[in-house]
């Protein structure tokens, strides 16, 4: 048999024609999943010898190219004429080729990502820098949000703001929620009783 490459495949693109014509390497060719093994000879050409009859299945052991899977039946009245299938990939619809074979690849394999060039709205989709915008935005909205607020809310806000600020007073503040025992019953606000005489 022989191994064939598309000159899709052979020529460089436009963008990639700095780099040299692709040339198929010596490449190792199976049946039965290995008991019988051969390796292609520089114009592409492969040979079995000795192979006994029946159903046999051809691999190409190939990590550049992609060939596909051929299923040969040896009669042992017809050694020299067998019958093959031939699949493009695993669940392909079978198609009879003839013998010797001539086996093209369909595609190359691809084992590195092309880097990205620069991206406007690549930037626009990083986390941080939307995480910043909404910053800068609060800070700009915030003053003009207090303007239109009573001035209780405004120094509920204030004392709130203080508080995140001051971790302590935000655990005491809680602690006054908690139990019941808030601001309003500081010694300040909690009217004295008369003592009875």
């Amino acid at each position: 048999g022989r191994l064939l490459l598309p000159s899709v495949l052979t020529n460089p693109s436009p963008k990639k024609s700095h780099q040299p014509p692709v040339v198929l390497n010596s490449t190792r060719i199976t049946l039965n999943d290995g008991t019988h093994t051969t390796y292609t000879q520089p114009d592409g050409t492969f040979h079995f010898y000795r192979v006994p009859p029946g159903v046999h299945l051809l691999d190409v052991q190939s990590r550049q190219f992609h060939f596909s899977q051929v299923k040969i039946q040896i009669l042992p009245d017809a050694l020299d004429s067998p019958k093959c299938i031939e699949y493009a990939f695993p669940g392909a619809p079978k198609q009879a080729i003839s013998h010797p074979l001539e086996l093209t690849a369909h595609a190359s394999y691809d084992y590195f990502e092309p880097r990205q060039g620069f991206s406007l709205m690549g930037i626009f989709k990083n986390p941080m820098l939307l995480l910043m915008v909404a910053t800068a935005g609060m800070m700009f909205w915030m003053p003009k949000m207090m303007e239109g607020l009573d001035p209780e809310q405004k120094e509920q806000m204030q004392r709130q703001m203080e508080m995140q600020q001051d971790p302590s007073k935000m655990l005491t503040q809680l602690w006054g929620d908690l139990t019941g025992t808030g601001e309003d019953d500081s010694p300040s606000a909690i009217e004295k009783k008369p003592s009875a005489k």
